[in-house]
Parts: structure tokens; sequence; C-alpha cells
């Protein structure tokens, strides 16, 4: 808070509504164009990911415990902090304005600057991996562009500029972009989960039964098996039922936020979970867990389900491939769109300079914000196709990026653990109890991340290059939130 919150410590519910006050003066001027179907289409794009029906997979007939554990236990809590800190809360910046007024500048900073930097990290790969899928969609002679520096080169800065593009235009003509990656997204898992159905029906499935539920050994003699379900486990939950915080971001840009962001969330809770389970059941009755495929599970199912009916396998692939690459385009169009907003509200407090908080004239969306968001992404994923020994760095980076946003997750959670009174938060015993549960979870994540229980080189290497790694990027957000305290007291001043 520019004025009235000194950093370390916290402001007082006064403040807080002073706050939430002035931000949604400034939201006054944006566009209003997402409404509940928008959001519950984005929340769908945004939250399931394709690959994680594979990862479940490999769990066997435990993946439904595993499931329902990680919901009961992650995303469950997450749904419910969310919609009470968002109808407490409607504020555009999301997770940043609900941390800065839970607790103080500071931690609404670096959580602000761990969302973006995770985001960046995630966005730097889209040109590579839309090219990669297009090479299998388009048959043998197309797989040259995969690996074609140049052409990837080309791809990236063309897509790249598209999407920056796009959300300089505004959510009015984004949302549809938004919109067709859910819908493409959930035709695709409908075909999933619907075609192990039709294959015991026309007789080329023996059997189909999607909800068989076992609990894993506990005796000392799987623990190590114990202790890898474990890791898949919490990559189930902060992996794979992330992201309802993240819509939030736009809630000056929502009609109506306080209610429709938080029927959003309960609409497409159920759908998610459903479409999750019953894709992870779908592929266990076609693939043995020990032969998933972890980068292409869908394709892999719906491959051989349709060959066993005569089908061209090779045209159901390229399909759901281009689906794919749909969805793919509109989750990081979402990230784009979303991430440009942080550097926008940290302007607001004049912990960045005004420069990204300026608006197109016509579209009144932050441009400034958006094109060195795209440009940083870019560079990121130019870097990386570079061939230049940049493959441990990635490698490392991606894991960074996870541990970063675990670490937002814990701040989420401990908001109604230990600032419910300070922002006018009513915190039963139950939010608080699902509030630590989440933190929990979020914790054990970020462990298993930095002292992996899968195969490295060096344990005690990869751990100290990681943290080094997440230090090296949290110092550089602490530089600049530093630097933007000096311009706050400078702005104080002048006034």
């Amino acid at each position: 808070m520019t004025d009235t919150a000194p950093h370390g410590h916290a402001p007082s519910l006064s403040d807080v509504q002073s706050e939430e006050r002035r931000v949604e003066e400034r939201s006054a001027v944006f566009r209003k164009e997402l409404g509940l179907t928008d959001l519950v289409l984005t929340q769908i794009v945004f939250v399931v990911g394709t690959v994680w029906v594979g990862t479940a997979a490999k769990l066997g007939n435990d993946q439904l415990f595993f499931w329902l554990l990680a919901i009961a236990t992650f995303y469950l809590p997450l749904a419910a902090v969310v919609i009470q800190l968002n109808r407490l809360m409607p504020l555009e910046g999301g997770l940043y304005q609900w941390a800065k007024l839970g607790f103080n500048d500071f931690v609404g900073f670096m959580v602000a600057w761990d969302l973006w930097v995770f985001a960046i990290l995630v966005m730097s790969s889209i040109g590579l991996t839309v090219v990669t899928n297009l090479s299998y969609a388009l048959g043998p002679g197309a797989h040259w562009i995969a690996s074609n520096r140049p052409f990837i080169t080309a791809f990236s800065i063309g897509l790249v500029g598209t999407l920056v593009l796009v959300s300089t235009r505004g959510l009015g003509i984004g949302k549809w972009v938004h919109n067709a990656g859910g819908v493409l997204l959930s035709l695709t898992f409908l075909t999933l989960i619907l075609l192990p159905f039709a294959s015991v029906f026309a007789g080329t499935l023996p059997s189909f039964h999607p909800l068989v539920f076992t609990i894993p050994a506990l005796s000392g003699d799987h623990a190590g098996q114990l202790l890898q379900d474990i890791n898949i486990f919490s990559k189930l939950a902060l992996g794979a039922l992330t992201g309802f915080e993240y819509v939030a971001i736009l809630a000056g840009e929502c009609r109506t936020p306080a209610r429709n962001i938080g029927r959003s969330v309960i609409i497409s809770a159920p759908i998610i979970a459903l479409m999750f389970i019953f894709g992870t059941a779908s592929v266990l009755a076609f693939v043995r867990p020990a032969d998933v495929d972890l980068i292409g599970p869908i394709a892999q199912v719906l491959t051989r389900g349709f060959g066993r009916f005569g089908v061209v396998a090779g045209g159901v692939v390229s399909l759901v491939i281009v689906a794919l690459i749909g969805r793919l385009v509109a989750l990081m169009s979402i990230y784009l769109t979303a991430n440009a907003r942080l550097p926008m509200v940290a302007g607001w407090d004049d912990l960045l300079p005004a420069w990204f908080t300026r608006l197109h004239p016509r579209y009144k969306t932050p441009v400034n914000s958006i094109v060195m968001v795209g440009a940083t992404a870019l560079a990121f994923g130019l870097l990386g196709i570079s061939g230049v020994g940049m493959q441990e760095a990635n490698q490392l980076l991606d894991n960074a990026a996870g541990i970063f946003y675990a670490s937002t997750y814990v701040v989420l959670f401990a908001i109604p653990l230990f600032a419910a009174s300070r922002i006018g938060l009513r915190a039963p015993l139950w939010l608080r109890a699902a509030s630590a549960s989440g933190a929990i979870v979020s914790l054990i994540y970020i462990a298993l991340t930095i002292v992996p229980i899968v195969e490295v080189g060096s344990r005690v290497a990869f751990a100290a290059k990681l943290i080094g790694v997440a230090v090296v990027l949290n110092l550089a957000g602490v530089a600049l939130f530093v630097a933007g305290r000096r311009r706050q007291r400078a702005a104080a001043g002048r006034a």
C-alpha cells in the first residue's frame, strides 16, 4: 500500500478498505468483458493439463485414491480460499492484492514476482512446443520442422507477436481465444472418456471399470514405492489441480467479479475433477502403467482405441494434436494477459515505474506491460533453442518455476490462517483447517522438488543448483522491491 502500510508493517482494516477503494477506482476504466461462461471455460483451459492423466496412470489402480486425496487436501481447500478471498476483495491483481492487503507491500510484491517468473518460464517454451506438436500433426514429411532452429525462431516470433496483438486488443477478442481452447479441450476429454464405454459396447474391449478404488500398501516392504507415490501425489496437487486463483488477477475486467469468479470455481471444479479421474481411467483401459506415454498420453490412448474400430490412427492423432495445440495457444494467451497485469498493479503502487501502468488509448489494456512480458518470454524461449548448453539450465528453471508457484500458494493459504481479522475475513475452523492442509501439501511439493526422489546424477548437486536458481531469482525480486520502495518515498514526497 503506497501511503498506508510501510514495509514490514501490516495494514489495519481501515487501511485495507481505503486501498480497496483506490484499486476499484483504478479498475473502473477497464472494459468488463468476462462473464460467467467465459470464466468457466477459462478455468477449464487453465487448470486441465493434458499430461496429468498420464502421470496419474503411472499409479495404476491406486490412481483414484491419490486423485481423491489431492482433491480433498489441496483442490477443495484452494477453491474454498479463492472463493472467500475473491468475494471479500474482487480486485484487479488477485493474489498480489490479497497478499499485500493481508500482510504488507513486500509480501505482495514477492508473490507477484514469483507468479510473474513462473508464468514467463512456462510461456517461454510455447514456440518449440507448438512446432513439435505440429510436426506430428502434419505427418512424417513435416518432422524436420521440430529440429529446424530458423523455422522455430521465426514461428516463435510470429506466434508470440500474434498473442501480444490479441492481448493488446483486449479480452473482447482474447476471451474468444480462451473459450475456443476450452471447447476444444472439453471435446478432446469427452472423446477420451467415452472411448472405453464405446469399446465395451462394440466388443473391442472386454470390460471397463473406471472407478476402481484401491488403497496403496503401507508396509515397510513398500516404503520406496509409497515415497514415489507421495511424490506423484504432490505433483497431481500442485501440477494438475492448480490455477483457480489465476483468473482472479483479471477481476477488474470481469462482470460482477465478486459473484462470478466464485461461481466459475464452483461450476468448473467438479467438471475438472471428473475430467481428470475418468480421463486417467481411460488411459488405464488401453495402456499398462509401465507403457504410458507421459508426453502424449491422450494421443496414445485415442490411437489405440480408435485403431480397434479400424479407424485410421494417424488421422485421429492429427485431429487430437490440433485440438490440443488450440488449447495450448489459449493457455498461453491467458498467461500473457494475466501476467501483464501484475507489473501494472505494482506500478499503481509505485513499486515499478509508471511506464507499466500506461493503457492503450483505445482498448484500455496495459500495452507496455504486455509487450514487455511477450518480449521476455520470447527471449527465454529463443535462448532455450540456441543449442549453447541450455538444456540443464532449462531443467533447473522448470523445477524452480514449480517452487515459485508453490511458494505463492503457501502465502495464499497463510492469509486465512494469519491475516483474516486484518482484512475483515471470517475464517471459521473449517476454512482454517482447509488452509492448513493446502499449505502443508504446498510445502511437501517444494521439499520433494528440492530433494528429488527420482534418479538424478547427484541429489546434492541438483538441490544446490535448484536452490541457487531460486535464491538468485528471488534476490532479483528483492532488488526490484528496494528500488520500488525508493520510488514510493519519492512519490510520497512529491505529494
